[in-house]
């Protein structure tokens, strides 16, 4: 007897507005139904590079900023502009590589992209000047924003259906890793320094250390079946699939010669019809394309606004009376100190993901998220409203950046990375998922750029305010266009119209 499960996955299939081949729904049932393999843990750890780059380039970038200024003698504006430089980078890079990924093939964009990434984080710690330094900047972000939808349309390729979702928050909890091992170079490279030194440099170059791994792990990666059936490579993708099923190769082999080069295509749209950008704003995708970009947007306006500037924010908001005692290098140890602090949150919140996103679902977790980011930003407020515009409550103020990055990994920090990959077939998947990451770092770069500029002309509580009521947004606009596809397989996601 068949089980409800099966049942309901066999109407699935029937239901789709196109039917797909029985030899292409076996070969995308064994992945979705195979338990979890040494390859699956081994795909999951190598698909990790962009997301633990992406959060140890973003704390050293903070924690190095203060040490640089006075070396290369650098305005508020060139600040500004580093920042946003590596925040610009990924937009151009997203776009690229989503696009390429699903032009050329996942395995070939993650392997491009780190080499990119040794390049350019060797510049930046070699940089003469500003100037060279920001356009290494610049690279890094090209090269982080090539690998997120490719990494994550990868692994949600391979992942077994139940544990798509629990795979995918751990593969993003990864930046809130990066950001610990951020933390623990500083904490190391800072004890000795002095003034004017290099030790910023040496803190840069550890970016290329964990690159290396990656690069060289990803060269003996197998490319996507998924990518492969979606092109009618179908004899590779019964190759690939053997190494999931190697008791099924015979039948495997079969079935891509049965197949031949039929392509493999499961879409709200019509067979025939060309998948490209406008199919994110077609009738059929339009609504999930809104989904998935505006509350990421709004979520990275926050995220890396405050995230990016923890370390100064934390300075800023210091009694004075400790500044006035401590030189460079002695408030970048302290800012670096507390800032740890507050960064073990984001690796709480990343596990505790790991529970709740399967659980209550991806919209869900994402409205809690942002619910306890605005909560987490008004502690922030009137922590310095009450202190005048000074750090007079300094436990209120660490307990709000605790609540805002706890819920913050928990909720949209993952599930913002998640749904892209649901939301669209796989002939687009990495370019849709590369869209809405561009469109959520746009606001990132928006962010990092302004933020010292505003801080400047008008304070740290303007700043909160701002955090919080984007916050806000980004949980009524989830709510507005959520789309609930809780418990389905990639193709199911693309059958009939979901209930709301």
């Amino acid at each position: 007897m068949k089980s409800g499960k099966t049942r309901h996955r066999q109407t699935q299939q029937h239901a789709l507005p196109h039917p797909v081949h029985p030899d292409h729904a076996s070969m995308t049932r064994i992945l979705d139904e195979s338990p979890l393999l040494p390859i699956h843990y081994r795909i999951w750890a190598l698909s990790t590079g962009g997301t633990l780059l992406s959060g140890v380039s973003m704390f050293l970038l903070g924690v190095t900023l203060p040490l640089i200024i006075p070396i290369f003698a650098m305005p508020a504006t060139s600040i500004g502009l580093a920042a946003a430089m590596l925040m610009g980078g990924t937009v151009v890079g997203a776009l690229i590589g989503g696009h390429l990924a699903d032009r050329l093939g996942r395995k070939p964009v993650m392997i491009m992209d780190m080499i990119l990434l040794m390049i350019a984080t060797l510049l930046t710690a070699l940089a003469p000047d500003a100037r060279i330094l920001i356009g290494a900047e610049l690279l890094v972000g090209v090269g982080i924003g090539m690998d997120f939808p490719v990494g994550s349309s990868y692994l949600a390729e391979f992942m077994p259906q139940g544990r798509r979702g629990r795979m995918m928050a751990a593969s993003i909890a990864v930046q809130s890793i990066g950001m610990l091992v951020g933390a623990g170079f500083a904490l190391v490279l800072l004890q000795d320094a002095h003034s004017g030194d290099n030790t910023w440099r040496w803190l840069l170059a550890a970016e290329a250390l964990l690159v290396l791994p990656y690069l060289l792990g990803r060269l003996t990666l197998p490319e996507s079946a998924r990518w492969c059936m979606g092109r009618g490579h179908n004899a590779e993708a019964a190759r690939i699939l053997e190494r999931i099923a190697p008791r099924q190769k015979a039948m495997l082999a079969a079935m891509a010669q049965r197949l031949g080069k039929k392509i493999h295509h499961v879409a709200k749209t019509r067979p025939g019809q060309r998948m490209g950008f406008w199919t994110l704003f077609s009738p059929e995708y339009r609504r999930r394309t809104l989904l998935v970009t505006l509350p990421w947007f709004f979520m990275d306006v926050a995220t890396y606004g405050v995230g990016l500037f923890t370390t100064i924010l934390l300075g800023t908001m210091r009694n004075g009376e400790n500044v006035g005692i401590m030189n460079g290098v002695g408030r970048g140890l302290a800012n670096a100190l507390d800032s740890g602090k507050v960064d073990i949150f984001l690796l709480l919140g990343s596990l505790l993901s790991l529970w709740m996103v399967p659980w209550l679902g991806r919209i869900h977790m994402q409205m809690i998220g942002f619910g306890g980011m605005t909560l987490g930003m008004g502690l922030l407020y009137v922590a310095t409203e009450l202190a005048g515009g000074t750090a007079a409550h300094p436990q209120i103020i660490l307990s709000g950046f605790m609540v805002f990055n706890l819920f913050m990994t928990a909720g949209p920090n993952a599930t913002t990375f998640i749904l892209p990959t649901e939301m669209y077939p796989t002939q687009v998947r990495a370019f849709s998922a590369g869209f809405a990451a561009a469109v959520a770092k746009i606001g990132a770069t928006i962010s990092v750029f302004l933020l010292p500029v505003i801080q400047s002309a008008l304070g740290v509580t303007v700043i909160l305010l701002l955090m919080g009521t984007v916050s806000l947004l980004g949980l009524v606009l989830t709510y507005h266009f959520r789309v609930q596809g809780r418990g389905l397989t990639l193709e199911e996601h693309h059958g009939p119209a979901l209930p709301q």
